[in-house]
């Protein structure tokens, strides 16, 4: 039977009752805390917390043997969710996700009186999402990028190397990743300020420093750890879903042009690690489940650690939207879809451990530019104009190479129910000149 809310809410928005995603909101007055959506408001689970409606959801999450590594400060907290941070709550796993989500999806159920014919709590519990301020979901004590999407892999190195030597060795065979800059990482709608960076023109002799001119955009989702796991320990990939807390929407902002003269040997430094935006709600893996599909099979077939007994992926549609400072509605230049990575979450996430690096509640996993098949799914400026080679031409007569700028870029995705949509929300961001 479909679940039904109290709450109105339109056909198409991304926060029915059946997605529920986590994030952390200030409001007007007050002091940050955590919410779920519902609608168009912002449902806060400080005051629910304050009122026992979660008393035994960390009991919960004690007893279950899954949640080996819960810190004990945490077992021991007193709240969850009058905090700056999902951390806490993340680091509680699975079960105590799923009792909490269970406990809000009653509360909110047309069946349920408890909120609904309470006037005095629901004041206190309800805030419009368009007169808070949302803030980061989390601490994010670290940031690995993934290289996961083939399309995009085979793309560039078509360019760099030509289709006969398009993927390295190796891309096949692992997912190739590296370490990010935690403390660039950016709620949706801050700035983005153009970098400078040292830059090699094709002509010139020596390198010249200055600000890019290559600006781009990378259409990425990206998951956030839950328990994780002790330094030495592996995580197993049929393991893998019970530390994955949920996904958001990001752009990683690149500088192709430093990265063309940078990367070598040891990959993206400045050209990434200025700034990069996500999303602020966290749609949870249980929110995901109706749009759970097969990992489609890999060539070669992966070692055995990279193998699961049921591997997944989702169909979870994705969309960049350019809008330049005189145009006055955005124009859609992406079209792409999560199915269009080759390596799944697990296997990252098995891949990022099976050495013993101990992942930790709150960090973040990025799955890398998502591109597709056509041209129109090609995940980033660098593709979209094969190296600016063929100019984007908008709308109005306008044409992009790269991001100008004054350019403000929006990344949305969404799952398509019968009936509902489980979404994302947006991450969105400006270019500024460089200093």
């Amino acid at each position: 039977m479909p679940l039904k809310s109290f709450i109105n809410i339109l056909p198409d928005s991304d926060f029915p009752i059946e997605n529920l995603p986590f994030g952390v909101f200030k409001p007007r007055d007050g002091n940050a805390r955590v919410g779920v959506a519902i609608g168009e408001l912002i449902l806060d689970l400080s005051v629910l917390e304050e009122r026992g409606f979660f008393s035994d959801v960390v009991a919960a999450a004690v007893l279950s043997g899954r949640n080996r590594n819960l810190p004990p400060e945490t077992a021991a907290a007193t709240t969850l969710f009058a905090s700056d941070a999902l951390n806490a709550f993340m680091a509680l796993g699975r079960p105590a996700w799923k009792k909490t989500r269970d406990i809000l999806q009653n509360l909110l159920s047309t069946e349920t009186a408890t909120l609904r014919d309470n006037a005095e709590l629901r004041a206190h519990a309800f805030h419009k999402q368009s007169e808070v301020t949302m803030q980061l979901p989390a601490r994010i004590g670290d940031y690995t990028d993934f290289y996961s999407s083939y399309h995009h892999a085979h793309n560039v190195g078509t360019m760099l190397r030509g289709p006969e030597n398009a993927l390295m060795p190796n891309w096949k065979w692992l997912p190739v990743a590296y370490h990010g800059r935690a403390s660039s990482i950016v709620v949706s709608g801050a700035d983005v300020r153009r970098p400078h960076g040292q830059i090699k023109p094709p002509e010139a002799a020596a390198p010249i420093f200055g600000p890019s001119r290559s600006f781009d955009y990378e259409l990425e989702t990206a998951f956030f750890i839950g328990p994780g796991n002790a330094l030495g320990e592996q995580i197993p990939i049929d393991r893998a879903a019970d530390h994955i807390f949920g996904l958001v929407l990001m752009n990683d902002w690149s500088a192709r042009d430093v990265q063309a003269w940078e990367y070598q040997p040891l990959g993206p430094f400045l050209a990434k690690n200025f700034c990069t935006s996500i999303s602020p709600w966290v749609v949870t893996l249980d929110a995901l489940e109706p749009f759970r599909k097969p990992l489609p099979p890999q060539d070669p077939e992966p070692l055995p650690y990279l193998r699961a007994t049921n591997n997944f992926t989702y169909d979870i549609q994705l969309q960049a939207r350019l809008q330049t400072a005189s145009m006055t509605t955005p124009h859609v230049i992406t079209r792409t879809n999560f199915q269009n990575l080759y390596w799944s979450i697990a296997q990252q996430l098995a891949h990022h451990t099976v050495n013993g690096c101990n992942l930790q509640p709150g960090d973040l996993l990025a799955s890398g530019t998502i591109s597709g098949p056509t041209e129109e799914s090609r995940g980033c400026m660098l593709e979209l104009t094969w190296r600016g080679a063929n100019p984007l031409t908008l709308p109005n007569g306008e044409t992009r190479k790269w991001l100008d700028d004054g350019d403000s870029l929006t990344i949305t995705g969404w799952a398509e129910g019968d009936g509902y949509r489980v979404g994302f929300g947006e991450v969105t961001g400006r270019v500024l000149p460089a200093l």
